[in-house]
């Protein structure tokens, strides 16, 4: 709560900075500076507003460890297996791996780069706003206020923020949508080529971007507005990575798709369409002015015709912004959207609409009518700039702004989505992580366990411990083979293999709990009756209880060695 208190304080210090020294900002280095540092402190409030790291974060982790041990991108030591769609992101958080041992250093390592990502969203949002202006207006002065409201907005995103300091790879992945933005504008094919290779590794939803770029430029060339070769300079861009990554990927998984993306496209598409609909729905409703800031800007270019080739230019990239955020949606939409909240599959598309929604303010600055004296030999304004100062000072956008900054924060703390639902995962993870150490330190190394739980359970566990996921991210045979089956959201699936897992995988330990209970259970899971049996036990000091299933023939050895921790207690449930 003090951590909540402290960010709207944050918000309300930068709404006043904006609003009272908005003809400064725009005009005044310093002022501008001063602001867009009181944003990167909101944005660092609002992602320690969430502070969670993300159970989905450990499976990333897990593989990263591995890989900086030596056993190569594995989950389990020797099965190659891709469970993961986050290749680069996995990457970057398994280096500092390579030179400690300790496994915190991983995930300390996956919070500060999400963090560090974060901010760097809200500095490439302020520098794309303010260089599509001076796209559609060289020589002028700009408004350069207008990317200090284009920060303030990416830092008030609860898509983001929420996963700043979650361990996943979408901060990364909005920084890169941002930078491939970036290298768009300033007509740098080969750079965005090598973004957009670099995004497709951080999430596969990235091929949407992918296209959209190369017929941006595709298009940009029949206009006149880019060299012929600059598609071909952005495919080269892209390929110089994706080739050689896809090779090695299939000599060391031997298939094009990683498991994850198996198995969400199994079952019926109309379940999945229906999920992906209500998955975009619930977004847009939480950020309704978002989108209605985004509806104001497309009516904008609709109208703004017959314009400077420079204008057009500008009026050209910001198309490009909705292409990108509608292809997006339009990706999440058709793989049933997902399970994490806050949205996280569509991080980048709140801080495309503040770019987008800012910087057409700026084009209709630029294009409105300049009602302009005579000119004279002494006039140092030939082309009206002055007169459309009233315009630039005009505080009404910095109050829109701000005001639109607040309701997302407001979206964090009440919507069930956000806040809240972020905490009962935080919850979870921290629990099953608990019972992830007692694992470690009880069970002799080689012992197989399973779960559906494949996250802060497995990486506490270690990698001497064989985990065994029920729904198949990471095993082949449950992924590609396995039945589909529809998780509570509808339309989002998993797969699994039951009799494969009990009798071919012969867990000697299996758990279905996402963390303690408040009561013993003593019922067990028919997929095991008959091999296993409950064991019970209580979490010592504390009204928490935890219940696996043990291999009946072992049963007496697990429950004995599990027994032996001090802070779990077995209880018969006889």
């Amino acid at each position: 709560m003090v951590v909540t208190a402290v960010t709207f304080v944050a918000w309300l210090v930068l709404a006043v900075v904006l609003v009272i020294g908005w003809p400064r900002i725009n005009a005044q280095r310093s002022w501008r500076f001063a602001a867009l540092g009181l944003t990167l402190l909101l944005s660092l409030f609002h992602q320690l507003v969430y502070a969670t790291v993300a159970g989905d974060a450990y499976v990333t982790f897990r593989y990263a460890r591995n890989l900086a041990d030596g056993h190569g991108p594995v989950y389990n030591i020797g099965e190659y297996v891709e469970g993961y769609a986050n290749f680069l992101w996995m990457l970057l958080v398994a280096v500092p791996g390579t030179v400690s041992d300790d496994p915190g250093v991983i995930v300390a390592t996956g919070v500060v780069l999400g963090v560090a990502s974060a901010l760097g969203c809200v500095l490439l949002a302020y520098t794309l706003t303010n260089r599509i202006v001076r796209l559609a207006q060289p020589g002028g002065p700009g408004l350069p206020g207008l990317g200090v409201l284009a920060a303030a907005l990416t830092a008030a995103a609860s898509s983001l923020a929420a996963y700043g300091a979650s361990g996943v790879e979408a901060p990364l992945f909005v920084l890169l949508t941002l930078t491939l933005c970036l290298a768009l504008t300033s007509g740098r094919a080969v750079v965005a080529g090598v973004t957009v290779a670099l995004a497709v590794m951080t999430r596969p939803e990235a091929l949407v971007f992918a296209v959209v770029g190369l017929a941006w430029f595709v298009v940009e060339a029949v206009r006149g507005r880019r060299a012929g070769t600059a598609a071909v300079a952005y495919l080269a861009g892209a390929a110089v990575l994706l080739v050689p990554w896809t090779v090695w990927r299939l000599t060391v998984y031997e298939h094009l798709l990683p498991n994850l993306v198996v198995s969400r496209w199994n079952g019926s598409w109309s379940n999945r369409l229906a999920s992906g609909w209500d998955y975009v729905g619930g977004f847009a409703l939480a950020y309704q002015a978002f989108v209605a800031l985004a509806v104001v800007a497309i009516a904008l270019l609709l109208t703004r015709r017959g314009l400077p080739p420079s204008v057009l230019r500008a009026r050209s990239v910001m198309w490009l912004l909705v292409a990108l955020a509608v292809g997006h949606v339009a990706a999440v939409l058709v793989s049933g959207g997902g399970l994490m909240p806050v949205w996280r599959l569509l991080s980048p598309v709140p801080v495309l609409l503040a770019v987008l929604g800012t910087a057409a303010y700026g084009l209709f600055v630029v294009t409105s009518p300049a009602k302009t004296a005579p000119a004279s030999s002494a006039d140092p304004d030939p082309d009206g700039e002055n007169a459309r100062e009233p315009l630039v000072r005009r505080r009404t956008v910095p109050v829109v702004a701000m005001v639109l900054c607040g309701l997302s924060l407001v979206v964090t703390v009440v919507h069930p989505r956000a806040l809240p639902a972020m905490d009962e995962l935080r919850t979870s993870a921290t629990q099953l992580a608990e019972i992830g150490r007692w694992f470690h330190t009880s069970l002799p190394p080689g012992t197989v366990i399973s779960t559906h739980n494949t996250g802060a359970l497995a990486y506490e566990a270690g990698p001497a411990i064989v985990v065994v996921d029920v729904f198949g991210r990471t095993d082949e045979h449950i992924a590609r083979e396995g039945t589909p089956m529809e998780m509570a959201t509808r339309g989002v699936y998993v797969a699994r293999d039951f009799d494969y897992v009990v009798n071919e995988r012969a867990p000697a330990v299996a758990i279905d709990d996402t963390g303690f209970t408040t009561s013993q259970q003593c019922g067990i899971n028919p997929a095991y009756a008959g091999l296993y049996e409950v064991a019970s036990f209580r979490r010592e000091s504390t009204p928490y209880w935890v219940s696996v299933y043990v291999r009946r023939v072992a049963a007496t050895h697990l429950i004995q060695l599990l027994d032996r921790h001090s802070a779990f207690t077995y209880v018969s449930c006889l």
